[in-house]
């Protein structure tokens, strides 16, 4: 059912007026979102007409733009991605690893997009994948599914990288599987020395091939003894990875997922009004505890899609990545060897394709199915229902 209000709707009325007074300072993938946004599942984007089985009740459903940083769109797209991944469940505790980069490497990486958020996977999984193979902590080789997110609560610029971890691995020979803790995978402080060293080490390299680039307020970054200098305090400085408390059994890892892969800058759900004064939401402030953590933001719409459009990722870049047992095409004979030492059957092939589920809504009627009867093209409207529908949505005997 739609929400009583959408991101939509805000970048359909105040859109056009941001357009122009930005007019030469937005991208070509940000006009293309706005544009995504605002036309999603409206008769721009073509449709179809569903008529019920049962009653021969008829309704229009205009098509989604299946753009990545949609709120609409990203529900059928995690319930999709979750079905492949729940094949990939082990019997095990599930870990939760957050990586955060300092503001003032924040900063950079907002200017250098697809070269600091790579180099934030990179950083990230090597570095769990480092300290989980030393025997002094866990002496194996561990699956990361890593998840890339760039915002606050607020809607601020906040890159950070949530890793979900089996509690456990297999050493180099694959020979047993190797435990974690029930509570306890990594220590955060080893892991946040070795993240700190691994990030700042690349980053420098990365200045010294040419490959980053700054403007406006960090332009004199440009200089390598300036950009030296920015890096100092953060080499001191403790960088945050934050260990949560383990999931309790697998359903909860896919109960996280549903909620995290697929997630943009703020969802429908969290608006609240949209009016003269700008737009309301909810938000969490993190520097407060208990229910006043709970906290009402109201931003000009100007404001609410900048900081919207903040978070657009460079084309083709990937938020959603696999390492160690879960990488590429070594998944499949990592998964199968991890669960032939834990004891558990391999999921059964199924015998005939499995049939998609029907992600159309019943009648609203007559809970019937709903099937559809003809579609149209983008910026074509369907023609009128039959003779007796027209008021009443019902298809006449």
């Amino acid at each position: 059912m739609r929400a009583s209000l959408e991101v939509a709707d805000i970048f359909r009325a105040s859109g056009p007026s941001y357009r122009t007074a930005h007019a030469g300072h937005l991208s070509l993938d940000q006009l293309k979102i706005m544009s995504a946004i605002e036309t999603c599942r409206t008769a721009v984007m073509g449709g179809h007409v569903e008529a019920c089985t049962d009653c021969g009740h008829w309704r229009v459903a205009y098509n989604s733009c299946r753009n990545r940083h949609c709120p609409r769109c990203q529900g059928a797209a995690a319930r999709t991605w979750l079905a492949a991944r729940e094949a990939d469940l082990l019997p095990v505790g599930y870990f939760h690893v957050v990586f955060t980069l300092p503001a003032e490497v924040a900063d950079v990486a907002f200017q250098n997009k697809a070269a600091l958020y790579g180099l934030l996977f990179q950083t990230a999984s090597e570095t769990m994948t480092t300290i989980a193979a030393d025997p002094k902590h866990l002496g194996a080789r561990i699956g990361i599914t890593a998840v890339l997110h760039t915002w606050g609560s607020a809607m601020t610029h906040h890159p950070h990288i949530h890793t979900i971890v089996p509690g456990g691995g297999l050493p180099p020979d694959g020979s047993r599987w190797i435990a974690s803790r029930p509570a306890f995978l990594l220590p955060v402080r080893v892991l946040g020395k070795l993240f700190r060293r691994l990030f700042l080490a690349r980053l420098v390299a990365l200045y010294d091939a040419g490959r980053l680039a700054f403007y406006g307020s960090i332009a004199h970054l440009g200089d390598r003894r300036a950009f030296l200098r920015h890096l100092a305090p953060v080499r001191k400085k403790r960088w945050v990875v934050y260990a949560k408390p383990p999931f309790a059994g697998p359903e909860a890892v896919l109960a996280y997922l549903s909620r995290y892969t697929h997630r943009v800058a703020i969802s429908n759900s969290r608006l609240i009004r949209f009016d003269e004064t700008g737009v309301t939401f909810r938000w969490k402030d993190y520097r407060r505890a208990g229910t006043d953590r709970q906290q009402v933001m109201t931003l000009s719409a100007h404001e609410f899609i900048r900081r919207f459009l903040l978070h657009v990722l460079p084309k083709g870049f990937h938020r959603i990545r696999h390492y160690g047992l879960l990488a590429g095409a070594t998944r499949k004979g990592h998964l199968e060897r991890a669960r032939q030492l834990l004891g558990v059957a391999l999921p059964a092939a199924p015998d005939a394709p499995v049939e998609p589920d029907d992600t159309r809504p019943p009648c609203p009627c007559c809970g019937g199915r709903m099937l559809v009867i003809e579609t149209f093209e983008r910026w074509r409207q369907p023609r009128a229902p039959p003779d007796g529908a027209a008021t009443t949505g019902t298809i006449a005997p």
